[in-house]
């Protein structure tokens, strides 16, 4: 049995373990800061001391700064030394990393790629990827790239250890994108496809089209064309070819410019323009030089042809020859002019015996016979005012309407229009209130003609509401005579066209007399005053028709 030790004994030897343990802790905290070059493991074959040849102060600074983790193994994959990072990789301190066997933190047994690196004593660079993993901590892909050491005491590892993970996620993430972009690639792929089945049909379509509109184009009488939204023309229909007797090339070179009379020439290429500036409908007549060198009629109309957003794609135009028509009319107005005179003549010896009847004081003239008289003088003043304005047609279409113009008082001609206007129709509030004195220089018979026809219209197209009123108001440089009704009023398509030779205005529930001259002599004897007509007007509203006329300075 052995002697027990005494207090000096144990108090020697726990004084000398104290000074032991100190010297292991320098040690390892030397090894660890790269003081020293040496490291000291306990085995089963005693404590065994490694250096590294090779090692010294800077290099270790460089081991402990750099971001891969850095460890050495001896032949057993015990981890010999082990620089912070790799500590912080795994999450546990740097002082329980050293001396642990590698397989702790590798997911998965890789000695048998140690032992082959081991065994290949000139392996400079083997690399693998593998799992960093220690309990707590999440995994971590890692790639580990190993070299064999010659150390005093035997063959080492030296093992650098990348992180991946930022690799990993970013290969992921380019993997995931190149699979949209796949995706996103197949997908265009079949819109293309998609697409080009459409454009091919659409160009099948549209080339069935454009051989319906040629075929259409070359089988009406009119003369056909098409412009680009710049004016310029891509297309003659068949009928322009034969009219013009132009080739292809010619017609393009010259187009309108030796086919449209000079005298036409300049007043089309103006209204042209000015429909290309407005995108508005482009409407003329004028000659056009046939193929023999003679000059024929024709109405031009062309429209804009425009797309969902309102751009303008191409112009359609088409000219139709009048020359015929204009010709009938001509000679219609011939006869009209000449009727008229022929009708005057007897009108008024007519009007001179229905006269004589009525103021006869030889005889008692029966009550009978006098109302007789009495409406036969009405119908005759029907017909004379026919006449009148079927000569004013005549004269305006001859461009003979003339009349002498002096300085009047339009306040005076409107005061004597609504006085004549009460006595014509009693039923009828005829309302003017006297302005002050306003001086044009005009006909005074032609401007009452003129609004005696308003005031009448009004009458006409007014049955139940009975106001009419009268006004005149200075606007600039100019005066402004306004006939006002409360009626039936009028369409805008109606008032487009109320100024026109021959026009009446059609209502289902309203039936006036009249042939329609009566506003288109009043827009011309307006003219002939360099004036101008026009209206405003709402169905069932009335209307609202104005004279602006230039003041007298």
């Amino acid at each position: 049995m052995d002697q027990e030790k005494t207090p000096a004994q144990l108090k020697a030897e726990l004084y000398e373990l104290r000074l032991q343990l100190e010297e292991a802790t320098d040690t390892i905290e030397a090894i660890r800061t790269g003081m020293v070059d040496a490291f000291v493991v306990h085995s089963d074959n005693g404590h065994q001391l490694y250096t590294l040849k090779t090692a010294d102060q800077t290099y270790r600074v460089l081991i402990e700064k750099m971001g891969e983790g850095a460890i050495t193994l001896n032949n057993r994959g015990i981890i010999l030394y082990s620089n912070s990072r790799f500590a912080e990789m795994v999450g546990i301190s740097l002082d329980k990393v050293i001396g642990k066997s590698f397989s702790e933190f590798i997911d998965g047994s890789i000695s048998d790629k140690l032992n082959e690196v081991i065994a290949s004593a000139d392996t400079s660079d083997y690399k693998t990827e593998e799992t960093l993993k220690y309990d707590g901590c999440p995994p971590v892909p890692v790639l580990l790239s190993l070299t064999s050491l010659n150390l005093d005491e035997g063959t080492a590892l030296s093992v650098l250890i990348t992180d991946l993970s930022l690799q990993k996620e970013t290969q992921r993430v380019l993997k995931s994108k190149n699979d949209e972009l796949e995706e996103a690639r197949n997908k265009a792929v079949q819109l293309n496809n998609e697409l080009e089945d459409t454009v091919l049909e659409r160009t099948r379509d549209l080339s069935v089209s454009r051989e319906h509109f040629v075929l259409m184009a070359n089988n009406i009488p009119q003369i056909t064309w098409t412009n680009l939204p710049g004016g310029q023309f891509n297309f003659f229909n068949q009928r322009w070819y034969d009219y013009t007797g132009l080739s292809f090339v010619e017609t393009f070179e010259q187009a309108w410019t030796n086919v449209i009379h000079p005298d036409d020439l300049a007043l089309t290429m103006e209204k042209f323009r000015h429909s290309l500036e407005t995108s508005s409908t482009f409407e003329i007549e004028n000659r056009y030089k046939r193929n023999d060198g003679l000059y024929r009629w024709h109405l031009n109309r062309s429209i804009p042809l425009k797309n969902e957003d309102g751009e303008l794609i191409f112009w359609v135009g088409t000219a139709t020859d009048i020359d015929d028509q204009r010709k009938a009319i001509e000679k219609k107005d011939e006869f009209i002019g000449i009727a008229s005179h022929e009708l005057k003549t007897p009108l008024t010896s007519l009007k001179a015996y229905l006269q004589l009847i009525t103021n006869y004081r030889k005889e008692v003239v029966p009550v009978q016979v006098k109302s007789f008289v009495s409406k036969a003088e009405g119908s005759l003043g029907k017909l004379q005012n026919l006449v009148n304005d079927l000569l004013d047609v005549s004269k305006i279409q001859a461009g003979k309407l003339y009349f002498n113009q002096a300085p009047l008082n339009v306040s005076e001609l409107l005061s004597v229009c609504a006085e004549n206007a009460g006595h014509m129709f009693p039923e009828y509030n005829i309302i003017y209130h006297q302005s002050a004195d306003l001086w044009i220089k005009g006909n005074t018979e032609r401007l009452e003609q003129v609004l005696m026809n308003l005031i009448n219209n009004a009458v006409k197209y007014s049955p139940l509401h009975k106001d009419v009123i009268l006004s005149v108001e200075k606007e600039d440089d100019q005066i402004k005579i306004s006939v006002t009704d409360f009626g039936i009023g009028l369409s805008p398509e109606q008032q487009e066209k109320i100024f026109e030779r021959f026009y009446r205005v059609d209502d289902k529930n309203f039936m006036a007399s009249g042939l329609g001259m009566g506003l288109y002599i009043s827009m011309e004897i307006v003219k002939n005053h360099r004036g101008t007509m026009g209206v405003k007007s709402k169905i069932n509203k009335g209307s609202v028709f104005y004279i602006l006329l230039p003041l007298l300075k």
